[in-house]
């Protein structure tokens, strides 16, 4: 049975996700009025799973997450209203340690909740299942959970321990539930003069990739942005692909372009399936490193499994730092996986096996 804490200062909405979540027989549902109340509820309720309004008087959801965390970590959807004030506040809840998010319908609420239903259940599931340490944020876990067992433990095996890549290429990127502090982890390391450009497909709605990249590129030396337009890809920059679109490489007179693409008939936007998949049409393998991080969902494994047969790298984020093990464990589990590490260090990774910089190294 997974208990869940409804928290929202709406009535109806309260109502209106309980009537979705109490028809479902391995959820037990009681609801919170604030984030004062949600404290209390901790106490007694003991959740597994916490739905949390992102905008609520007398204790806002951003502090009573912080609360959360920092007294009875528990894994929490926050519930975030589609606009850019919504989607800043959303960020930094993902930075506090939330593990992900549900976008609240618009309009009229009961009208769309049946349509809303699915993707609230599917979240709730998953975050469940979702790894939490008890004493740290989501931030301090992602940087840190690992790394003294890591100096300890003895090397793992892997596919092929001398893969590399050769001469100029790119790095392609997926990654979903628990993203945006993966993303973080892994290119706020990496230096001005990396070699590479870096392409990003991170499962999120439009209104959320832009402040993601916006935040990305105030903590990197690299300069991050979001293709709204077709970009000549550049070494030292990092493109992120629009949300519910996809992100797509493609080949014009001046070079390599990056590319927003209208969203064809894939699970998830933007897709890391598709973004390998173009790559793939116009880079060798050898060229390509294909990085697949937390998130739900197998996007991007079948891609990248094809890209490892045909000589390409890549990298798959370790069990122990993903939030949801599902992209890089079904990576995993095909054998694609020429490496996999734990988030803190695929940075570092990357630098060994990115043969430009490991050249001027």
């Amino acid at each position: 049975m997974i208990k869940v804490l409804v928290v929202d200062d709406s009535a109806l909405v309260r109502k209106l996700f309980r009537r979705v979540l109490d028809k479902e027989p391995d959820l037990e549902v009681r609801v919170a009025r604030n984030g004062l109340e949600a404290l209390r509820e901790l106490e007694e309720f003991h959740p597994n799973v916490i739905t949390l309004d992102v905008q609520m008087p007398q204790m806002g959801g951003l502090e009573c997450l912080d609360r959360i965390m920092l007294e009875h970590p528990c894994p929490v959807v926050m519930v975030s209203s589609l606009t850019a004030e919504g989607a800043e506040e959303t960020l930094e809840a993902l930075r506090l340690g939330a593990v992900d998010f549900v976008l609240k319908p618009e309009g009229a609420v009961s009208l769309r909740i049946d349509e809303f239903a699915p993707s609230l259940l599917e979240k709730i599931r998953a975050a469940a299942g979702a790894k939490i340490k008890k004493s740290a944020r989501l931030r301090e876990r992602v940087l840190h959970r690992t790394r003294r067992r890591d100096e300890t433990a003895a090397p793992r095996d892997r596919k092929r321990r001398t893969a590399r890549a050769s001469g100029d290429g790119l790095v392609l990127v997926g990654t979903s539930t628990g993203g945006p502090p993966a993303l973080e982890a892994l290119l706020a390391p990496l230096p001005q003069t990396f070699p590479w450009p870096i392409l990003v497909a991170q499962h999120m709605p439009a209104t959320f990739t832009g402040p993601l990249a916006r935040r990305l590129d105030e903590l990197c030396e690299l300069r991050v942005v979001e293709v709204l337009q077709p970009m000549l890809v550049e070494p030292g920059c990092v493109y992120i692909g629009r949300g519910d679109a996809d992100l797509i490489l493609t080949r014009r007179p001046a070079g390599l372009t990056a590319m927003s693409a209208p969203a064809q008939d894939y699970p998830w936007h933007p897709s890391t399936d598709r973004l390998v998949k173009s790559a793939l049409a116009h880079v060798l393998p050898q060229q390509l490193i294909g990085v697949l991080m937390t998130g739900m969902g197998n996007d991007g494994a079948e891609a990248m499994a094809t890209l490892s047969k045909l000589g390409g790298t890549t990298i798959a984020e370790a069990e122990e730092t993903a939030v949801v093990w599902g992209m890089p464990g079904e990576l995993v589990r095909a054998g694609a996986a020429d490496w996999i590490e734990p988030v803190h260090k695929i940075a570092s990774r990357l630098l060994e096996i990115t043969p430009n910089h490991a050249a001027r190294s």
